[in-house]
């Protein structure tokens, strides 16, 4: 008797912010879902993003107004969506009296307030910086400054609850899976999949979504075996994590001499993350790292602000990501557009392929729903759009109700500090409950790694949102490895490989 292979409505290739964006909304909207990621989720871009929820404003310079008014609208669907690991962050902007004049600056904030219709962020005020603590750790000779709302957000984070509301939903998430093939026959998609090992499986789909992010040309010449007639510009971000620089809780933008902003925040409480940079790059978005000017021209930009020196001794981590952006023909790569193109591949017999093009955080949701919007005609049954007004998982609960959600976790497990159900809480929202489970004392949590991390919080992420390795823990899920002694990184290698080992065996005997 032979076997009829599964078919799936959309096959999504690619676990980033915009493939399992995609799958998520596409799930919700009835149809069968899979989605495969070559590596972990959020391993490429998605993870090394400055980690802003923004309308990005030096955009306006570009004139790219509907962008940014589609981003600043998204801020505040997010912030309600996620506001566990979404949240409002105010931005300090120095007025350089050699750059852009201060009339144009207050001129472009008050578009930036007005352009997204805020609800929910305060809006632009004046700031003197000899009489506020801003000024504190900046040069005498800035004086005056404008300060405005958007947000930050934990960015793996939202890709690993995108693709865990997803799976709630009947979607298959596959992670270290690779396409190796992709081929229409009868008006169906035909794929081969390598996950761990080497395991081959076959699937079958009636629409191929390709959101590699910068991949997107070499898997349509590769797996696919088509020309990409548009091209993406990777263009890579680097950044650097510092010792803290200041006490308070404001972020600053910085102008740069040649046009850049560069931004410093604060980060994971004991650190200031410093960042971005924008330069063309032809290598393998697999191997990217921050280089020698990248790190050069971040501490210049600091120094050119701050009153303390920061050199290289002050770095404690350093992270670089390709942004695959749609080729517009910018001559300087930080003109380039950020915003997304979308390519149908329609032929008569069926089988269409989405190809995602350029894009940024923020506007994912958009994106997933325009997406949805090309494929519909393949699809006319599906629902209509939902994600506008659902919470991802852990966020159901209102943007000022987050001190009472650590409270309520606070009260429920005793044997917490406080700082550690605020960090709990920050990460999974109401479903920190799911991972402290039954506990009455921390002993109940299982063995600690270093001075947060417990197996069972591993466990957790291992079980519910496709962890396989201390990295997708330490530096995706969390950014716990800033906090960890070498030897708690083995100890945590150690454990997990204990565990893969044992559930390898329970797997293999059945």
């Amino acid at each position: 008797m032979s076997l009829v292979a599964e078919i799936f409505d959309i096959a999504v290739i690619g676990g980033g912010v915009n493939g399992c964006g995609i799958a998520r909304d596409a799930v919700g909207r009835g149809l069968k879902v899979l989605l495969a990621e070559q590596n972990d989720l959020a391993s490429g871009t998605s993870s090394a993003s400055t980690k802003l929820i923004h309308g990005g404003l030096r955009y306006l310079e570009h004139k790219e107004f509907r962008l940014v008014r589609e981003a600043l609208i998204e801020r505040e669907v997010l912030l309600r969506a996620a506001p566990h690991i979404i949240w409002p962050l105010r931005f300090v902007l120095p007025h350089h009296k050699g750059l852009r004049p201060r009339w144009l600056v207050r001129l472009g904030l008050f578009l930036y307030d007005h352009l997204g219709g805020r609800k929910l962020l305060p809006p632009t005020r004046s700031l003197d910086l000899r009489h506020d603590a801003a000024g504190l750790p900046l040069k005498p000779g800035f004086t005056h400054a404008f300060e405005y709302s958007d947000c930050w957000v934990e960015d793996a984070r939202l890709v690993s609850l995108n693709a865990r509301d997803a799976a709630d939903r009947g979607a298959e998430i596959l992670v270290r899976t690779r396409c190796v093939e992709a081929r229409r026959e009868a008006g169906l998609w035909h794929l081969r999949l390598e996950g761990p090992g080497g395991q081959q499986r076959n699937v079958t789909a009636r629409a191929l979504v390709n959101a590699t992010g910068p991949w997107v040309s070499s898997f349509l010449g590769g797996a696919v075996g088509m020309n990409a007639p548009d091209k993406i510009r990777t263009v890579k971000g680097s950044h650097i994590v510092v010792e803290k620089l200041f006490d308070h809780d404001r972020a600053y933008i910085f102008q740069n001499a040649d046009g850049r902003i560069c931004f410093a925040i604060p980060y994971e409480h004991d650190f200031t993350l410093i960042g971005t940079t924008d330069a063309d790059y032809q290598g393998e978005p697999g191997k990217v790292a921050i280089s020698e000017a990248e790190t050069d021209y971040l501490l210049s930009a600091a120094n050119e602000y701050f009153q303390a020196s920061v050199t290289r001794a002050n770095i404690r981590w350093t992270y670089a990501g390709i942004r695959p952006l749609y080729d517009d023909g910018a001559s300087k790569a930080q003109d380039a557009t950020r915003d997304y193109v979308l390519r149908l591949d329609q032929p008569a017999d069926g089988a269409p392929l989405l190809s995602v093009f350029g894009g940024k955080i923020t506007t994912y949701r958009r994106l997933a729903e325009a997406a949805l919007e090309k494929l519909q005609p393949s699809f006319p049954a599906m629902g209509k759009p939902w994600t506008d007004k659902a919470t991802l998982p852990g966020g159901d609960f209102p943007v000022n109700a987050f001190a009472a959600q650590v409270g309520s976790i606070a009260k429920k497990y005793t044997f917490l500090e406080l700082k550690e159900a605020r960090r709990l809480v920050r990460a999974y929202g109401t479903r920190a409950e799911r991972v402290l489970g039954n506990a009455k004392s921390a002993a109940d949590l299982g063995r600690r790694f270093g001075p947060s991390l417990t197996a069972a919080e591993v466990n957790y992420l291992m079980d519910q949102e496709w962890a396989t390795s201390a990295d997708d823990i330490i530096w995706r899920r969390s950014k716990l490895g800033l906090h960890m002694r070498e030897g708690d990184q083995v100890a945590l290698q150690d454990y997990i490989a204990e565990l893969n080992g044992t559930r390898a065996l329970v797997s293999g005997g059945r």
